[in-house]
């Protein structure tokens, strides 16, 4: 499993998420509270991406967060209004490279993937040949995070809302390979839209800023845990939260 988060509101340094935090991204990458039976560490490669404009720019390695020594600097010394970031556990048999690491970007949007794609790759061998043959010439690395990410964007290219992009994505990777983990997160600036499906994510709101996040990154009470099996479309000022399809249960 991984850890991601997005925030949207009044600019932050990027080291409030990534380092400054009790328990922060960095933190997450070597002691999550909640792994829930996918690994004990993030240490397989991580990313952030903030908005210059209306385009996402993007850092990521294939190490673990806490060796990369530039990293630090640039964090404090970057400010950002919208936030996406992520620390990865590898699949078993998955590969651990640059490209691996979530987030994910193409124009404004950016993707992240929390989970495991169950019976991978056989289960979606179908659903990934109705893709372009270029979408999957391209897919940034043979993993069922990038191609979660390569269906997701496919529907964002045929015109769908963001939500509804995702959340056909959710409920057909789940009917083809049921037992997924599918805890999704994409953002394009604006608006954050997240699932749960199999592990944990939770909100906070205040101060005209929201956070959405697989833990928790300190105390403050004003954090709330999202149930399982939702979908989540947050702004700012906004967060509404609904059941995903019944189809969508774990087996």
């Amino acid at each position: 499993m991984c850890r991601h988060l997005g925030y949207l509101g009044p600019p932050i340094p990027l080291s409030t998420v990534l380092f400054d935090a009790p328990h922060s991204l960095v933190r997450q990458s070597w002691a999550p509270k909640d792994m829930r039976r996918g690994g004990t560490m993030n240490a397989d490669g991580f990313g952030v991406t903030w908005y210059v404009d209306s385009a996402a720019v993007r850092y990521r390695r294939g190490c673990p967060l806490w060796t990369d020594a530039d990293l630090p600097a640039l964090a404090a010394a970057t400010t950002a209004g919208a936030i996406v970031a992520a620390v990865r556990s590898a699949t078993v048999g998955m590969p651990v490279t640059e490209t691996a690491a979530a987030p994910f970007t193409d124009g404004r949007f950016v993707f992240s993937h929390n989970g495991a794609v169950a019976g991978w790759p056989d289960s979606v061998a179908e659903l990934a040949a109705r893709l372009p043959t270029r979408d999957l010439l391209t897919l940034d690395a043979p993993t069922d995070a990038a191609l979660l990410w390569a269906l997701v964007r496919h529907r964002l290219r045929e015109g769908a809302e963001p939500s509804k992009a995702v959340l056909d994505t959710v409920t057909e990777v789940h009917a083809t390979a049921p037992g997924s983990r599918l805890n999704l997160l994409l953002g394009d600036g604006a608006t954050l839209v997240a699932t749960t499906l199999g592990h944990a994510l939770s909100v906070r709101t205040g101060s005209g800023a929201v956070l959405v996040a697989s833990e928790p990154l300190d105390d403050d009470p004003a954090w709330r845990p999202v149930p399982d099996r939702r979908l989540v479309v947050a702004t700012p000022s906004t967060v509404e939260v609904s059941p995903l399809p019944d189809e969508t249960r774990l087996s």
